[in-house]
């Protein structure tokens, strides 16, 4: 299971340089359940996502499977709409928390979304966003990656 909140960005953390990050490439095969390839480096994944009602968090129950560089081009070629550029940067928070900034470039040139996972709803809930963090939008299916593959920026 996956836990998370979802943000906008109001300003970008001081030093955002000094966080570890990686540039992510994904595209999405369908939508309901989610199934999307990602590539970060040498790391090529496939991921089944289905996502789960509750209030104020996101829950979705999630696969991964490893797939070679072969596979993962075969099938971005199958993929529809956009597929997704951004770099992830990893900004630790308190009770060992981890903000995963996410700044798109490419039809989403512009687009800062950060996402905090939880180990449980409980901890979701009580969660009080540090001031870089802007509107919640966990609810907000516009901001879902699968969402944004499907439709340019405005």
């Amino acid at each position: 299971m996956e836990i998370e909140r979802k943000f906008l960005v109001r300003s970008l953390p001081d030093n955002l340089d000094s966080y570890p990050h990686r540039v992510i490439e994904q595209g999405y095969l369908a939508t309901s359940p989610t199934v999307r390839v990602r590539r970060y480096g040498n790391d090529f994944i496939l991921t089944v996502k289905d996502h789960i009602a509750t209030p104020g968090t996101i829950v979705n129950r999630e696969e991964e499977f490893a797939l070679t560089a072969e596979s993962y081009d075969r099938l971005l070629s199958k993929c529809d709409g956009i597929i997704l550029s951004k770099t992830r940067y990893r900004i630790p928070l308190h009770d060992s928390l981890v903000a995963e900034l996410d700044i798109f470039s490419g039809a989403h040139l512009g687009l800062m979304i950060v996402e905090v996972e939880f180990p449980d709803v409980e901890s979701a809930l009580a969660f009080e966003p540090p001031c870089w963090f802007g509107d919640d939008v966990s609810h907000k299916p516009e901001y879902r990656n699968s969402y944004l593959a499907s439709h340019k920026s405005k």
